[in-house]
């Protein structure tokens, strides 16, 4: 499936489907900062935020993991998963300069699935390649709680809406 969405107002065209309300997360490989494997099954048993962008290194993906990282101090039981196609060195430096020290950050450097299995995956423009922003939000199952694939790339998710997802 082809959505639409935009960047800076230009439409641009994402591959696959975003997990809905009730769906069942799909399982996924990524590349952790120790550079190995990690999949859905390490965060088993905790309620998950997917806070999915297109670069650290872009202002308002810079704003979206320092909001999410300052929530997930006030949350119990959580995994903070910020999943873009930066490198892990890129995710640490980040991180270590901003004194992020809630989440883990997961890159996409070996295998394009996981953008496309989650709906998520850039198919032309500027960034083809990259993820589009989106957030998801599960349960401890893995039960999609939340989702929201941001219109505009260059506009922040509607974190009330997700952190409300968590307090169902």
């Amino acid at each position: 499936m082809t959505q639409q969405i935009t960047l800076k107002g230009n439409p641009v065209d994402v591959e696959g489907t975003l997990p809905a309300p009730g769906d069942t997360l799909p399982d996924f490989s990524l590349t952790g900062a120790n550079l190995r494997d990690v999949a859905l099954e390490a965060f088993a048993g905790k309620r998950k935020i997917f806070n999915i962008f297109p670069s650290m290194d872009t202002p308002t993906c810079a704003l979206s993991v320092k909001r999410f990282n300052a929530e997930a101090d006030a949350l119990d039981n959580i995994a903070l998963l910020q999943i873009s196609a930066d490198l892990p060195f890129a995710h640490a430096r980040f991180c270590n300069a901003e004194g992020l020290e809630n989440g883990t950050t997961l890159s996409m450097m070996r295998d394009k699935r996981f953008a496309q299995d989650y709906g998520v995956l850039i198919a032309n423009g500027p960034m083809e390649g990259l993820c589009a922003r989106a957030v998801i939000v599960a349960d401890e199952q893995g039960a999609v709680l939340h989702s929201e694939l941001v219109s505009e790339i260059a506009q922040e998710p509607n974190y009330d809406d997700a952190l409300a997802a968590l307090k169902v």
